[in-house]
């Protein structure tokens, strides 16, 4: 019995997914490969008769995913949450941690509607906590066609900069930042976090260009030092 309903679940999301959520052509293989693996899954391993034990998802990438999931729908001008339906399978399959199979249902919906911001600029975060936080070409590539596809939006400007600060191009960050912080209306709800992200990020800069001088100043004594000793040793 319970593999009967398990196999309908199955097909229920899967139907859900095609005809309801209406995935595009390119996002279609990665919700039915996914729906595919967890019932390979449960027939390989699936013991019904034990109590529930569901795994700890502790993975960094499926936290950073999640995160950033959040926070552009709190940043961009796009209605919360996203109407799109590409957007919001995408979203659900990033929540999970399963970056790669968002990235593909979200590039379905590029193609879709390449004039969607939404869209690239999930893809562009999607791509970015799959190559755990690295700003890959194809991720700035997202993020341009996100930043072009609506200019006025202010997530592609300010989750490009977060990508860069997590790159370790701060400059860059930083000043895409004080742009986007500048250009910003006084009542922009988004002002605040981004006015505290570029706090933390100078309050950051500067520590670590204390600890870099802290690091070199015994460097330059130490030849001071030196000539201590052999002037004391000359004089003995």
């Amino acid at each position: 019995m319970t593999w009967v309903l398990v196999i309908a679940l199955a097909l229920v999301a899967l139907g859900l997914a095609l005809f309801v959520f209406k995935v595009p052509a390119g996002g279609r293989e990665a919700v039915a490969a996914a729906l595919l693996l967890g019932l390979a899954g449960y027939v390989l391993q699936g013991r019904p008769s034990l109590p529930a034990s569901p795994s700890k998802v502790s993975d960094t990438t499926s936290q950073e995913a999640a995160f950033l999931v959040a926070a552009r729908q709190k940043i961009t001008n796009s209605t919360i949450p996203p109407t799109n339906r590409y957007v919001v399978i995408g979203d659900a399959f990033a929540r999970n941690g399963q970056t790669g199979d968002a990235a593909r249902v979200l590039l379905g919906a590029v193609e879709d509607e390449p004039k969607n911001s939404d869209a690239w600029l999930a893809l562009a975060n999607t791509l970015v906590a799959h190559s755990e936080g690295s700003l890959t070409p194809a991720a700035t590539f997202a993020f341009q066609k996100a930043a072009k596809a609506d200019p006025k939006s202010p997530g592609p400007p300010f989750f490009l900069g977060l990508a860069m600060a997590q790159s370790g191009d701060y400059a860059q960050a930083r000043a895409i930042w004080v742009a986007l912080l500048q250009s910003a209306p006084a009542d922009a709800p988004w002002r605040p976090a981004l006015a505290a992200e570029l706090e933390r990020l100078d309050a950051f800069l500067k520590a670590l260009q204390k600890r870099q001088k802290d690091l070199a100043t015994p460097e330059q004594s130490a030849p001071q030092g030196a000539a201590a000793d052999a002037s004391s040793t000359t004089n003995d």
